[in-house]
């Protein structure tokens, strides 16, 4: 494993593309004092590139579309802060696998020691992950997967995307045992989430292999929502105004489970306890943790984003030249309105 030694080497190929960057800010428009500033900050970089003090990570996030996300992005910058040995460059690919790919590419020619990246879909990173191969950059996978050979990363950390679906219909199955409706018809629509990605496939695969052994359970139409509150909204519009009795949301984020819940209130209907519709939801963020507590959402799936602290853990390792396992499982909780009371007040996100 590179040690301090061989980062202060890294120092002349990262001057370069410093000075190109400070070149082409501001269009060709670049004041003194904008000078100044960007050349205090160039200074600080290769200060510590040179000294090797800090371990350099290249982090690549999806973007910043729901409040998981924000959350998730902050527990990396938290465990990857300079108090804790680190300088972390940032990029948020705002949605954009293309984004991403040029973000990582920037990182190996910036030679950072690692790669942390989310990928936005599954598909699509063979060459780019075969390059940092060839750099012998370190790449470390963060809350989805990328589909390529597993010698192309050194580890992964997240959740149990497919267990997450299988929770949400073994929740819907004991419900409705208790209910006594385990022989009725049951129509669902289920919101998904970005289409290729970890947690869209894994949710529906989830959920839908459970499903499967009820043919009672009635998966009317799935769409993607985006991830988004908006789009979650409009996709509950159209399933309202096609189909006219749905018993079941399964919504694959809370961001997607507000603009769902928005689209029913307004055609008059309730969620939740003693509702027309029973709502399922992923993620549990804090403001739908007050939602199942309130009874508005039935049950919330955690798909936990504190992974920074893994990635933390990792690292150290492999610093220490130590072995890694290929995954880490991020612990979760399925939230209800029985359980929900003991965690709402410890949630900051």
């Amino acid at each position: 494993m590179k040690g301090k030694q061989e980062r202060k080497k890294r120092a002349a190929a990262i001057t370069a593309l410093l000075v190109l960057a400070l070149a082409l800010s501001g269009c060709g428009v670049f004041h003194k004092e904008e000078a100044a500033q960007e050349g205090g900050k160039v200074d600080e970089r290769l200060r510590i590139q040179e000294s090797g003090e800090l371990t350099v990570v290249g982090f690549s996030q999806i973007g910043s579309e729901s409040v998981w996300r924000t959350a998730n992005t902050r527990s990396v910058e938290r465990a990857l802060s300079r108090e804790n040995g680190y300088f972390l460059l940032s990029d948020n690919a705002r949605q954009r696998q293309e984004n991403q790919i040029k973000a990582i590419r920037s990182y190996i020619s910036q030679r950072v020691d690692y790669i942390v990246f989310s990928p936005i879909m599954e598909e699509g990173w063979d060459t780019v992950l075969e390059e940092a191969k060839q750099a012998g950059i370190p790449v470390i996978l963060m809350d989805r997967m990328a589909d390529v050979d597993e010698s192309l990363y050194t580890t992964w950390v997240g959740t149990d995307m497919t267990k997450e679906g299988e929770n949400a219909a073994r929740w819907l199955e004991d419900y409705l045992k208790r209910k006594g409706r385990e022989e009725e018809s049951v129509n669902i629509v289920i919101l998904q989430g970005t289409p290729g990605s970890s947690s869209e496939l894994g949710r529906t695969k989830g959920f839908e292999d459970v499903a499967a052994a009820h043919p009672n359970w009635n998966i009317l139409d799935k769409r993607t929502g985006d991830f988004t509150t908006a789009k979650g909204k409009e996709v509950m519009q159209q399933f309202l105004r096609r189909y006219q009795d749905i018993d079941v949301v399964v919504s694959q984020n809370d961001d997607m489970t507000f603009g769902a819940i928005e689209a029913i209130e307004e055609a008059g209907m309730r969620t939740g306890a003693g509702g027309d519709i029973i709502m399922i939801s992923f993620d549990a963020v804090k403001n739908a943790l007050e939602m199942v507590q309130s009874g508005k959402i039935d049950v919330d799936i955690e798909c936990n984003p504190e992974q920074g602290a893994y990635i933390d853990d990792v690292i150290g390792k492999l610093e220490r030249g130590e072995k890694v396992e290929k995954a880490y499982v991020v612990e979760e909780k399925v939230f209800t309105r029985e359980n929900v009371g003991e965690y709402l007040d410890s949630r900051s996100y």
